[in-house]
């Protein structure tokens, strides 16, 4: 039976002999669900001496970051002799090399290697919710069985001082003693403890555990399994005995035709042939003629497909390519796979996009064609195939639509029942799209403009992806009144050619488009709705949250400033108790009672319901400025200026209590109309902080500080607007980041900790505090 080994601390008269105390970098190795952050508060909550946990899900702002934000956050805490926790998976030799340099005359290099069982790891990740990541779920399952089976054990050889294995709950539970108890001046005896043979095996993963596939014990073959046609490739487990990756779920599709099977068994994507979910089936746009890095569409592609699905249910996309050695439906498997996005709504698929059902299985009512600009058959690949299987109708059709498209625009076309596309297929719509050109033989080359092509390649799929949403609404409709002309479960049913003009006009500049999405409405603001809103140019560059396009689509090419006009007017309709702060702003005379300030520009008021003991609001009153989404470059000095006055307030507050320390910022998504920027003291003390909404409204990526929003407009000409989901995550004190069940307990916490803040606010100005050296910059 395996035991802990008891550990030595030495007396502080011994580490003086050595002339010196020894900081901690404590590298913590694990898959998902194996309880890292558990262990890092765990410590935390009762330890003797400062630890900093770095977390790469957390350590931009409360978002993920890059691995050099967790190296620099790590070395100022050991600047300021304090010892550190590495919180990341750190499973490969590569990913945690760099951390190990954090250590030498000042720092030992601990790691302790959480080895539980993969059964529990993925049972773990996947019943969890809140996570800081957004790990969780059933993809949390294949990127925790990715990680085993890329495992590296590690050696003292790769400089650390003692490596401690935790392969059950009990030697966690020792391990957090053993930290817990270390003092300023102690350390631990040098070595490996815990380790069981220093030739264990990699644990087997996901697929063995869910018994997705049969993986005998005493495989020697050498044969590999193979899967069906939908399950995630980084889901399949090493076979330990034949040292071969199994195969990937594009050559099972190969292996069925060889064998002449024309099904495909069922997955966790559901029934591939099911008329119940409209589906769209598109190629990866630009990546192929048009010469487009793969890793930066990869990237594009789950943004918009993750946004889109946030917003649009009952719906289901496909990213197909002919070849199982694709490399672009490696990446995105992969990266969504991480994002957790939902498999049986987003997948790829290996197969001609033009027989998708016929050949593969799989029923697609809608097809997306890679375009050229001219709208016309010819050249290869993608576009070619298309107009040949739909027959010379779909030209005509596209021809009477639109002559012409400019990159980062899409045209929906209905083809008409005589189509073989329609016959056989089942597809009621071609969406012709036209990506960036990174190629210089072919027009519009962009030089190599990844910044702007970027920007082009994520209109188009914003683009692809509302007319998609479009066709399924005006489906779901018909199914609705009972209308035959459009019944998906019956393609001849579909009287396409019998449509009317104003259904689908021949000019697409002329199409009125219904919202397609069915936004979420908050329980206090049922009189907010959503009639349209647009990507903000910073998401359109690096964000993951972007809006729905504009509901009116034009293919003429615009300038950079309508562009830029375009990618961040907003129009909303605000319920009437959310016009309370807009009736303050424009009409401060008549709320003298509540105003503390007053200018031109701008209305200071104490919150109604202030979540700290000090919670003001500073309200620009120029009209039309609602909310964050808003602000475009041409607001910057107006946000100076409320971010100037935010300060001045917090000085003010100062000057009365020196304790309280500030932070200046908007809420991502505003239940209340008219800007107005939160200056907020971070005690907390407030009776009218209840729930959970109200602290992450505050406490996570949600509260965008004021000087990021004034940089990122600066740079990009918007600032990033992150999620509401946000809102739903669990509780974490703002100092310690350690969890806690309910407010009560967080409140009580929060009183006592004497955490100082993460590293992220302690730069840029997020805080205002009577010793800040900050405290009069302006941004």
């Amino acid at each position: 039976m395996f035991t802990f080994s008891p550990f030595r601390l030495l007396s502080e008269e011994q580490e003086e002999v050595k002339g010196k105390r020894k900081t901690l970098v404590v590298i913590l190795m694990g898959p998902p669900g194996s309880g890292k952050t558990t262990f890092c508060n765990d410590v935390m909550s009762s330890a003797r001496r400062c630890w900093v946990r770095i977390c790469q899900d957390t350590i931009a702002n409360g978002k993920a970051g890059a691995k050099s934000q967790c190296l620099k956050s790590a070395a100022d805490a050991l600047k300021d002799g304090k010892s550190v926790f590495i919180d990341r998976c750190n499973l490969e030799r590569d990913q945690r090399a760099d951390f190990l340099r954090l250590g030498g005359a000042q720092a030992d290099v601990h790691a302790v290697v959480l080895d539980l069982p993969a059964r529990l790891c993925i049972s773990r990740s996947v019943n969890r919710t809140g996570h800081e990541g957004n790990l969780q779920g059933g993809k949390a399952a294949a990127v925790v069985n990715r990680m085993l089976q890329k495992k590296e054990l590690p050696q003292l050889s790769e400089g650390f001082s003692r490596i401690t294995f935790c392969q059950n709950e009990n030697d966690v539970k020792n391990a957090v003693k053993i930290y817990s108890a270390l003092d300023l001046s102690d350390t631990l005896p040098s070595g490996v403890f815990g380790q069981r043979s220093k030739d264990a095996k990699v644990q087997l993963g996901i697929m063995k555990f869910l018994k997705k596939v049969e993986i005998p014990e005493n495989e020697t073959s050498g044969k590999c399994n193979v899967i069906d046609d939908n399950t995630c490739q980084d889901s399949i487990p090493r076979q330990e005995t034949c040292g071969k990756d199994l195969c990937s779920m594009e050559l099972e599709m190969e292996n069925k035709d060889k064998k002449g099977s024309d099904s495909l068994e069922k997955s966790s994507v559901g029934d591939l042939s099911s008329n119940d979910v409209h589906t769209l089936a598109f190629p990866s746009i630009s990546t192929a003629d048009f010469q487009f890095d793969h890793e930066k569409a990869s990237d594009i592609i789950v943004e918009s497909v993750a946004d889109f699905l946030r917003k649009v249910d009952n719906v289901r996309l496909v990213l197909v390519d002919l070849s199982h050695k694709s490399n672009i439906l490696s990446l995105v498997r992969a990266k969504a796979a991480e994002r957790n996005i939902d498999s049986k709504k987003f997948f790829t698929f290996v197969g001609d996009i033009t027989q998708l059902y016929t050949k593969r299985g799989l029923r697609c009512n809608v097809i997306a064609n890679a375009a050229n600009w001219r709208l016309k058959p010819g050249g290869g690949g993608v576009n070619a195939a298309i107009f040949k299987a739909a027959g010379k109708s779909l030209e005509i059709a596209t021809k009477e639509r639109i002559e012409t498209l400019s990159p980062g625009n899409s045209v929906a076309v209905p083809l008409p029942s005589t189509s073989p596309l329609y016959k056989f297929e089942g597809v009621t719509h071609v969406i012709h799209v036209l990506g960036p050109n990174m190629n210089p033989q072919r027009p519009n080359y962009l030089k190599n403009n990844y910044v702007k092509g970027c920007m082009v390649l994520r209109d188009a799929y914003s683009s692809l992806f509302e007319h998609f949403a479009s066709i399924s609404k005006s489906c779901l409709q018909r199914e609705g009144s009972g209308d035959s002309r459009y019944n998906l479960s019956d393609p001849q049913s579909n009287l396409m050619e019998g449509t009317t003009s104003e259904q689908f006009p021949q000019s697409d500049q002329k199409i009125k488009r219904e919202d397609p999405y069915d936004f979420e409405r908050n329980k206090r603001s049922k009189g907010i709705l959503t009639e349209s809103s647009s990507k903000d140019k910073y998401n359109m560059q690096h964000g993951d949250h972007g809006f729905a396009e504009s509901g009116i689509n034009s293919d003429a090419p615009k300038s950079d400033d309508e562009s830029r006009k375009t990618a961040v007017a907003t129009k909303r309709t605000w319920g009437s108790w959310a016009q309370a702060l807009y009736e303050n702003a424009m009409h401060p005379e008549k709320h003298k009672n509540a105003v503390m300030e007053i200018s031109n520009e701008y209305v200071v008021l104490n919150d109604r319901y202030p979540k700290a003991k000090k919670h003001i609001l500073v309200l620009s009153r120029l009209h039309g400025l609602d909310c964050l989404a808003d602000v475009q470059k041409e607001h910057l000095p107006l946000m100076k200026q409320l971010h100037a006055v935010g300060v001045q307030w917090a000085e003010r507050f100062l000057s009365e209590d020196a304790s309280l320390v500030f932070r200046l910022g908007y809420h991502s998504v505003p239940s209340m109309r008219q800007l107005h920027l939160h200056v907020i003291s971070q005690d907390f003390d407030s009776t009218h902080l209840k729930n959970k909404k109200h602290w992450n409204s505050f406490n996570t990526a949600f509260f965008r500080d004021s000087t990021d929003a004034i940089e990122e407009i600066d740079k990009y000409g918007a600032a990033k607007i992150n999620d509401e989901k946000l809102l739903t995550m669990e509780l974490r004190c703002h100092r310690c980041r350690s969890a806690h069940p309910n407010i009560p307990k967080l409140k009580s916490h929060v009183a006592n900790c004497k955490f100082s803040f993460p590293s992220h606010l302690l730069h840029n100005g997020r805080l205002v505090s009577a010793s800040s050296k900050t405290v009069s910059e302006k941004p």
